[in-house]
């Protein structure tokens, strides 16, 4: 009976993946309040009509801005991180310091991040503050409407560099070097050695770190939540769902919705869902052609 072999993998997956799964899409049928004594009822499709005709305008800023800051993640980090690891893939001095000092953002905690750059971006006496002012220039930095959603964007850019380098490192060093000998041979300079050999090669790994990308940042809310307190400015789709569900909304109130925020969160799913298998199709596409 060689299906018994499945059964403990078929189980775990049943437990922890999709039981839950289905219980979220239960409770997002109800007025679920998470209040103690507070009796829940079913009232059917009602969250998911809150959401597109309750607060739209509100609630598509969330979107734009969601989807804003998945392209930024998965294309603006993958570029930066390809041109690191493609540094330290070649005879560079000291590229093991190097590549341990870009890996470390990605065994710190997230909460530590947080906290590290709240106080480096302290309006009144961060150092950032320090060196703005000699410009003659004042901001609130997470505190401003106008910027903090580009600041978070770059820490967790920072923090995920790491990560996505180390990825596209691996697929680099898997790239035989007789390749690049015989692209010598022809004359090919680095650009056309890139171009056509490097940048072929590599497209199975740049697919995977794009997927991961979006993924990971479809679904970061705690970077955003401590750096920015839940503000609407910075708010995308993960955090509605946390401040829905837990009352973190950095007001001090703990009304809860449980219902609705189970209801942002299998949207949610089917957001990455659908922007992944877009994604998933351009770069296999995109493989094929190289």
């Amino acid at each position: 009976m060689p299906w018994v072999g499945f059964v403990p993998g078929i189980g775990i997956f049943t437990v922890f993946v999709l039981g839950p799964a289905i219980a979220i899409a239960v409770v997002s049928l109800t007025n679920l309040s998470g209040t103690p004594n507070v009796p829940w009822e079913w009232v059917g499709l009602d969250n998911y009509r809150r959401f597109f005709l309750g607060q739209w305008d509100d609630n598509a800023r969330v979107l734009m801005r969601t989807l804003q800051f998945v392209l930024v993640l998965s294309v603006v980090q993958s570029a930066i991180a390809l041109g690191i690891a493609v540094l330290l893939n070649g005879r560079l001095r000291g590229r093991t310091i190097v590549r341990s000092l870009v890996f470390l953002p990605t065994v710190l905690g997230v909460v530590v991040i947080a906290l590290t750059f709240s106080l480096f971006f302290q309006p009144n006496r961060g150092p950032a503050a320090s060196i703005v002012e000699l410009f003659g220039v004042s901001t609130a930095f997470f505190g401003d409407p106008n910027i903090s959603f580009a600041l978070v964007i770059g820490v967790q850019m920072w923090t995920g560099m790491g990560y996505a380098m180390m990825i596209l490192l691996a697929g680099l060093q898997t790239i035989p070097g007789e390749l690049y000998e015989a692209a010598r041979c022809d004359g090919a300079g680095a650009w056309t050695r890139f171009r056509h050999v490097t940048w072929p090669m590599i497209a199975p790994a740049i697919t995977v770190n794009t997927l991961i990308a979006i993924i990971g940042s479809m679904q970061t809310y705690q970077l955003i939540y401590v750096l920015t307190g839940g503000r609407f400015e910075t708010s995308v789709l993960a955090l509605e769902v946390f401040t829905e569900a837990f009352g973190g909304d950095g007001s001090g109130g703990g009304s809860t919705r449980q219902g609705y925020a189970a209801a942002l969160s299998m949207l949610q799913f089917f957001l990455v869902l659908i922007v992944s298998m877009v994604a998933l199709r351009f770069l296999r596409r995109r493989e094929v052609q190289l």
